[in-house]
């Protein structure tokens, strides 16, 4: 088993163990330089009152074996150390420090986010397809939560375009929720990309939902809000978005709502009346010259 192997297997091992914080564990790695070296320090303690009964190698070959089964199911096991790993996820704080994938995963993905309610209406449907439509069309991917509504719209334009999308679920990767978007969910997988963060059996829960945002919003370089109540999932995600300093847009349609006003005078947020204000917004967000690390740039306007 080569270095490269190992260490992956030892991170999955360490996630596998009870009570494991998976933020927790991945800086303890950053610190160390090896998930081999914490897995040794967490197995080796004999001051628990259980401790215990298999080997670092014994955890490590088991860890591997798994490893070996996603990838032949074609699931992809990125760590955060591979080179294979998303490079903008790698400044959030939110990290996931294992990431599950099927289809293309790049390193660097010039990627929007569009989002919104799942019970949306007319407009609001209309406005997700319009801009996922001109994402596409500027050879820019289009990144949602695969929920109903605003979700698949925007999934479902960029795919019609000829454009590429990318799914992040709140799910394991081997689930599919909801139930009527299974097929939307394996196209995505085979032309464009879907992730996960969670375990591949992993069920849907209420943490899940909001984990997932906060991924979206670190993979994307700005996120499109089109619609969103006052207790959505697109409204946590617009506040992430801030937080990880990446651009914010809010429609009409959202500006209905008190949360989306009181974050319109945050730096970094655009509000727009009408699809072509929103493709300027967007435009305006994209024109940013990316760094020599393949990013891009933007002002200074993180929450702290």
């Amino acid at each position: 088993m080569d270095t490269a192997m190992i260490e992956r297997a030892a991170l999955v091992a360490l996630l596998r163990r009870p009570h494991t914080s998976w933020s927790e564990t991945g800086l303890d790695i950053q610190e160390n330089g090896s998930a081999r070296a914490v897995l040794d320090r967490a197995v080796g303690r004999s001051d628990t009152l259980f401790p215990d009964a298999e080997s670092v190698s014994d955890l490590i070959d088991a860890a591997a074996a798994e490893i070996a089964s996603w990838q032949a199911e074609g699931i992809g096991v990125n760590a955060f150390f591979d080179a294979t790993y998303p490079a903008q996820l790698l400044g959030v704080r939110e990290m996931p420090p294992l990431l599950f994938s099927r289809g293309d995963l790049r390193v660097r993905d010039r990627a929007v986010a569009v989002v919104g309610s799942r019970r949306a209406s007319d407009d609001g449907l209309r406005i997700a397809r319009a801009v996922a439509t001109t994402l596409a069309g500027r050879g820019v991917t289009v990144v949602s939560g695969l929920a109903s509504g605003i979700d698949t719209a925007a999934h479902l334009a960029a795919l019609e375009a000829g454009g590429r999308t990318v799914a992040v679920i709140g799910t394991g990767i081997r689930r599919y929720y909801p139930a009527e978007n299974r097929r939307l969910q394996d196209h995505i997988a085979d032309v464009g990309l879907l992730i996960s963060q969670f375990w591949p059996d992993a069920p849907p829960s209420r943490q899940s939902f909001p984990m997932r945002n906060a991924i979206m919003s670190g993979y994307a370089v700005a996120t499109v809000v089109v619609e969103a109540g006052e207790t959505s999932g697109a409204r946590i995600q617009a506040r992430l978005a801030l937080q990880h300093g990446r651009p914010v847009v809010l429609t009409s349609q959202v500006m209905r709502c008190g949360w989306a006003r009181t974050f319109a005078d945050n730096p970094g947020v655009y509000v727009v009346h009408g699809t072509a204000q929103l493709v300027e917004a967007v435009d305006d967000i994209l024109s940013y010259q990316p760094t020599d690390a393949g990013l891009e740039t933007f002002p200074d306007f993180a929450l702290h």
